[in-house]
């Protein structure tokens, strides 16, 4: 697959690149797609969750009354979760809810993900951006000569270009990640993908 380069006025340049069908032209596969994306969304929560069971609440650990001869059920303590302010029982616990996937599958996933993204003419091969401090009216004025200022976009940078993410920062439906960060869920959640032309041979590299 042969895409023109475009340069930051929106305009195609004499250069061009060929995405490899290894990685843009494959048998996506649907099933891959759902664990990554299901794995990625999984490490984003915090997992802090706590309640305080019968040994985090605090109170007296006597005995509240005698064994026998009372008609009611035994009770060892206050803090018991039958009481009114005891503990809680199986409350939620802090944990991590993501899971192992193997990283075949991982590769396979994101060489879907790009695969479908190739089907839509959703690719866009752009050249680098360079910029010497950040500029978010530069990156409006990228996103209106690439027709893409009311697009969810993924920016994919060679490398972690520091300038480039603060001036995307705070446009709404703009990200921009290093070719390193690539992932599923990023690549599915933009209507469009500009990889820069510096980070093409990267991304062959990461999921060959």
């Amino acid at each position: 697959m042969e895409l023109k380069v475009v340069n930051t006025k929106g305009k195609e340049t004499s250069k061009s690149v060929t995405l490899t069908d290894a990685i843009y032209a494959i048998e996506p596969n649907d099933h891959a797609i759902y664990l990554d994306v299901k794995n990625i969304l999984a490490r984003k929560r915090q997992g802090t969750h706590k309640s305080k069971e019968r040994a985090d609440i605090a109170g007296s650990t006597r005995k509240i009354k005698k064994q026998k001869g009372t008609g009611t059920a035994r009770a060892g303590s206050i803090k018991s979760p039958v009481f009114r302010g005891g503990g809680r029982v199986f409350g939620p616990r802090p944990r991590d809810y993501g899971f192992k996937l193997n990283a075949k599958a991982r590769l396979l996933a994101r060489r879907s993900a790009l695969t479908y993204k190739a089907k839509s003419d959703a690719i866009v091969v752009l050249e680098d951006l360079k910029y010497e401090n950040p500029k978010t009216k530069e990156f409006i004025s990228l996103l209106e000569n690439l027709n893409m200022s009311f697009e969810k976009i993924l920016v994919v940078t060679a490398g972690n270009n520091k300038n480039v993410y603060l001036s995307a920062r705070n446009i709404p439906g703009a990200k921009v990640v290093s070719a390193e960060s690539l992932n599923t869920y990023d690549i599915l959640n933009a209507n469009k993908v500009v990889i820069a032309e510096g980070s093409i041979e990267m991304i062959e590299k990461i999921l060959n």
